[in-house]
């Protein structure tokens, strides 16, 4: 099957940084596809290169086999694109800002899909409030039906959730997954290793590059060293004593809970023995599934090993 969006090889540099590097990745229809890694990673110029708003310096970008950098109008009425930051109109209701992307799109009869649109999020009692006195949470939820008015064929949305309240993200969520089950193929950057576990394949980045590639499942299940979980008080300070042994990268603090990376479940009994040498209580040392985001750091790790030819490549 022709994938909705494809990148092949590509290349993107602002001067002597290069946002992305060697970049290969496929998108199929009615996916939902995550773009995960800090910032910096290049989540953002991997998307403003899917929508056809950057030109790559080399590499291709096609989106439904189509240039979308030179098929302006094309990719316009194909994406909707959810930006990074609140880019609607503060001094204009709810209402206001859904009829004026929609006539920007060249909908006319768009009235029964904005209260369409209204009812799925919860904004419908609100449409004559302003913008500008929107919650976060209310602020997100109109940009998507300010993107989805037109009908895109493809929803582009660039770290959708970031600064939203955890109600908020939920509810998010719950729209998305339901335009999904719609047909809706939909492109996420996140920062959130939570959000990327509930997409169904995901790409993790970093320096512009995919260091892996798979859906949540195969990623935290294939390939990765042993986890073992650490419940040591106080925490902080068995962090201190198991990095000594291990290294920064081998263990993380969650919370209140560790996550050593190791050879062998066996170990389990070393780390154990340097918690009570250094007079630490030790509750449980046992092995789990790994994370997303030990996924993520191993990956890291092993990128630092690697030498600087083996970045990127084809999922």
């Amino acid at each position: 099957m022709t994938p909705v969006l494809s990148l092949d090889h590509v290349v993107k540099t602002f001067g002597a940084t290069r946002a992305v590097n060697d970049l290969s990745l496929d998108v199929a229809a009615g996916e939902l596809f995550g773009l995960i890694g800090p910032d910096g990673a290049g989540k953002t110029t991997t998307l403003r290169l899917m929508c056809g708003l950057l030109r790559p310096e080399a590499g291709q970008v096609r989106l439904f086999g189509a240039d979308p950098f030179h098929s302006t109008r094309a990719a316009a009425a194909s994406i909707g694109y959810v930006s990074q930051r609140f880019s609607l109109y503060g001094d204009l209701s709810i209402d206001e800002n859904i009829a004026f992307f929609a006539r920007l799109h060249g909908v006319s009869h768009f009235a029964d899909r904005r209260n369409r649109l209204l009812d799925l999020t919860g904004l419908l009692p609100f449409r004559d409030r302003l913008a500008d006195r929107l919650s976060g949470g209310m602020k997100q939820k109109l940009a998507l039906a300010c993107t989805l008015v037109h009908e895109p064929r493809v929803l582009i949305l660039d770290e959708p959730t970031t600064g939203v309240d955890p109600v908020s993200r939920r509810e998010f969520w719950k729209l998305l997954t339901e335009f999904q089950s719609q047909g809706l193929t939909a492109v996420l950057a996140t920062p959130y290793l939570d959000e990327a576990e509930k997409c169904d394949r995901v790409a993790l980045l970093r320096e512009g590059s995919v260091l892996a590639l798979d859906t949540p499942t195969a990623l935290r299940t294939k390939d990765v060293t042993v986890m073992l979980e650490v419940v040591a008080t106080p925490a902080r300070q068995a962090l201190g004593v198991l990095r000594a042994h291990l290294g920064d990268n081998g263990v993380a603090l969650f919370g209140d809970r560790l996550h050593a990376r190791v050879a062998s479940a066996e170990r389990g009994r070393e780390i154990e023995a340097w918690l009570a040498d250094a007079r630490i209580s030790v509750t449980r040392v046992r092995p789990i599934v790994p994370t997303l985001e030990d996924v993520f750091i191993e990956h890291v790790r092993r990128a630092g090993e690697a030498p600087a030819a083996t970045t990127g490549g084809r999922a």
